[in-house]
């Protein structure tokens, strides 16, 4: 994993959702974007991959303004293409629409200098599911704070 520097990860996320499957995508973005992405002012809660026609967009992830640029900034909220070949884009298509499943951003990510999204097909929790990993973290770690004691 060297050469690679995380700019965000979006916890809520596996929280929310089980991952069923991931994979990378390249995104277009203005020089502003990549600045602030630099800067780390990027949000990824709530948003998740639309389809228009053939092509893949980012919705509702938030970058944030870029302070230090002029007239040439960029709107924080807009839809973003993301670069996926088209093998790609039709499975993600089809496993959306067959299985009920989503596709959202689990991470972005410089690679080689280019800012890369870890996508993912996921399915949805249910309010049950996300109590029992609620349970499963909280007994861990009081097994962890035991052994801690003892040791």
């Amino acid at each position: 994993m060297s050469g690679i520097k995380i700019i965000t990860d979006n916890r809520k996320a596996r929280f929310d959702y089980e991952i069923v499957d991931t994979l990378e995508a390249g995104l277009v973005l203005t020089g502003s974007e990549v600045k602030s992405l630099r800067n780390g002012q990027v949000n990824l809660k709530d948003s998740y991959v639309s389809f228009q026609g053939n092509e893949a967009f980012l919705q509702n992830a938030h970058i944030s303004v870029y302070k230090a640029s002029s007239y040439n900034n960029h709107d924080p909220e807009r839809l973003r293409k993301l670069l996926l070949n088209r093998v790609e884009l039709d499975r993600l298509q089809a496993k959306i629409r067959e299985k009920g499943l989503s596709c959202i951003p689990l991470k972005l990510y410089f690679k080689k200098g280019l800012v890369k999204a870890e996508l993912a097909l996921a399915r949805g929790k249910k309010k049950g599911d996300k109590r029992e990993d609620i349970k499963k973290r909280d007994a861990s770690r009081e097994m962890a704070r035991h052994s801690a004691r003892r040791g």
